[in-house]
């Protein structure tokens, strides 16, 4: 008899469709049905000897909450038995329906509840019991997950002890994580978590990288990539890093119609082991990223979410380098300007920030310029120290890519057929905080335009980011920030922006209410309550109106 051994994930949900996403412990015929009539079945493909399936459910009505069982080869697994929390279901859109978004980004798994948590209670963990508790009450109709998913290189003494017990640690990577079977342990430790499960049986989810899903600072430069591929360990990481993302991750992103198009799905369901072709497309992404699209675009309503690849889409030659190669930039520039005027609200959800404390841009703008070789051999090789050290590879040191999104917000937001809000939606640097920008001589667009970035979900906040946040918002950093450009003959962007909320820290998600051309935001911090585990709660910290 299959058992299920991950899942069930709630992944794509329109009005009359939708997908679940399962593991199961062998081959079978994975089916979901559900309290209304609608249901779905598919056969599953193996990965590296383990089972997947992502049903396709059909025929449900918009508007409606219909719960749902899973079975595989026809006896049931899901709900399981004796479960505390209701019955999942899939709640389908109505035309006209408030739009809930919520994201954040950058989550260490949550230990058992008998262990103490050294980093404070989990948001999303918190946010599953609020629901849970009052499951006719406000939920997301969406759950945006904007990277660090998992955590390929900060793995915990519970996965580091398997990993010792499975190969030893002497050699690299040491306890970091080595191929694909160590990939699932981290999706096991961190998607079996009871909360964490549930929640994402019956809150849809998106999701993009970042670097921790690979390795800390994946794809910084061309310098960091040569010195990554001379050691003997890292082709098998990239490799296994890219297959179990598409695995666990992206497949789920995709609408029905867009899998039923897709040859490598199609592929590796056709052959009864897809370990080799999946391994193929792993590494073709690998040696040339721009034959590979992980960025996609999802509408909900009249809400467009364009989710974008700003890790393995990079062009990284100093003379050429750019965030997005020319095929990516060139397709998120059509999903933005497509069919203008029938979507009120643009949102882009990008790992890393567009726009960051001025502080910090200058920094990586200044690095960037050194590495080109503005000021000599020596200066670039700081650069590169400087780069890698303190992790400056956001859209600002990719000098050319910054301004082309610039443009291509102030184009998108401009004109009678502007939505009434562009928002980047970011995570990654260990904190909130809301930035607005404004065009010289007030020649902005007409939407309102922000950057709204939110992390972690989970993970530690140490002492010197929040001194190095809060001082890079300052009058004396941004003076600073100009000798730095100006040292590295770099010009000045082509906006400027200023903060608007923030920053805050701790474990936090952030939710926009997008209801016709209005938005608000809410921003919600994970607090321990005085009943120990389990007692922690979802605190406001900040409530303001984006449009009225």
């Amino acid at each position: 008899m299959a058992r299920l051994c991950l899942g069930p994930l709630l992944r794509y949900v329109d009005g009359s469709s939708a997908t679940v996403w399962v593991e199961a412990s062998r081959p079978c015929t994975a089916e979901v049905r559900c309290a209304d009539g609608a249901s779905g079945r598919a056969r599953t493909f193996q990965v590296a000897g383990h089972h997947y399936a992502l049903v396709p459910v059909t025929g449900l009505t918009p508007g409606t909450a219909s719960p749902y069982e899973v079975l595989l080869d026809g006896a049931p697994v899901w709900p399981l038995p004796g479960t505390p929390f209701p019955p999942s279901a899939i709640r389908t859109p109505a035309d006209g329906d408030d739009v809930l978004i919520t994201f954040g980004s950058c989550r260490w798994a949550a230990p058992p509840k008998d262990e103490h948590d050294p980093v404070g209670p989990d948001a999303l963990d918190t946010l599953a019991t609020r629901i849970a508790a009052t499951p006719d009450g406000e939920r997301p109709d969406v759950l945006l997950l904007l990277g660090d998913q998992v955590y390929a290189d900060e793995t915990s003494d519970a996965t580091g002890r398997w990993i010792a017990a499975r190969r030893g640690l002497a050699d690299p990577p040491g306890n970091q994580v080595a191929d694909y079977e160590e990939y699932t342990r981290l999706y096991y430790e961190s998607w079996l978590d009871p909360e964490i499960r549930w929640l994402l049986s019956t809150v849809p989810s998106c999701m993009i990288f970042d670097d921790h899903d690979v390795i800390d600072d994946w794809n910084t430069s061309a310098a960091w990539v040569a010195d990554m591929r001379a050691t003997a360990w890292w082709r098998e990481r990239v490799l296994s890093g890219l297959m179990s993302y598409w695995v666990h991750q992206h497949l789920g992103n995709l609408s029905p119609r867009e899998l039923a198009d897709d040859v490598l799905y199609a592929a590796v369901r056709a052959t009864p082991d897809g370990t080799d072709v999946l391994r193929a497309h792993a590494a073709r992404a690998d040696a040339d990223p721009a034959s590979v699209r992980w960025s996609y675009r999802r509408d909900f309503g009249r809400v467009r979410v364009l989710m974008v690849d700003s890790r393995a889409a990079r062009v990284l030659d100093e003379e050429s380098r750019a965030m997005l190669d020319p095929g990516e930039e060139q397709w998120v520039r059509e999903q933005a300007l497509d069919a203008r005027g029938s979507y009120d609200h643009l949102l882009v959800g990008t790992s890393l920030p567009w726009l960051l404390p001025p502080l910090i841009h200058d920094a990586e703008t200044w690095s960037t310029a050194l590495c080109r070789g503005e000021r000599g051999a020596r200066w670039a090789r700081f650069g590169e120290y400087l780069r890698r050290r303190a992790d400056l590879e956001h859209w600002a040191a990719f000098p050319a890519s910054f301004e082309a999104l610039t443009e291509l917000i102030a184009e998108a937001g401009s004109g009678p057929e502007a939505p009434a809000t562009v928002c980047v939606l970011s995570g990654d640097v260990h904190h909130a905080y809301i930035a607005e920008p404004s065009w010289p001589g007030g020649a902005g667009p007409d939407a309102r335009v922000l950057q709204l970035t939110c992390s972690p979900v989970h993970n530690s906040v140490p002492l010197t980011i929040r001194l190095g946040f809060r001082f890079g918002w300052s009058g004396l950093a941004r003076v600073l920030g100009r000798r730095f450009t100006r040292h590295g003959r770099s010009g000045r962007p082509a906006v400027d922006w200023r903060r608007a909320g923030g920053p805050w820290f701790g474990n936090q998600l952030m939710t926009l209410t997008l209801r016709g051309r209005s938005a608000s935001l809410r921003l919600e911090q994970a607090r321990a309550g005085r009943g120990g585990a389990g007692s922690a709660r979802l605190n406001t910290v900040e409530e303001s109106a984006l449009v009225p």
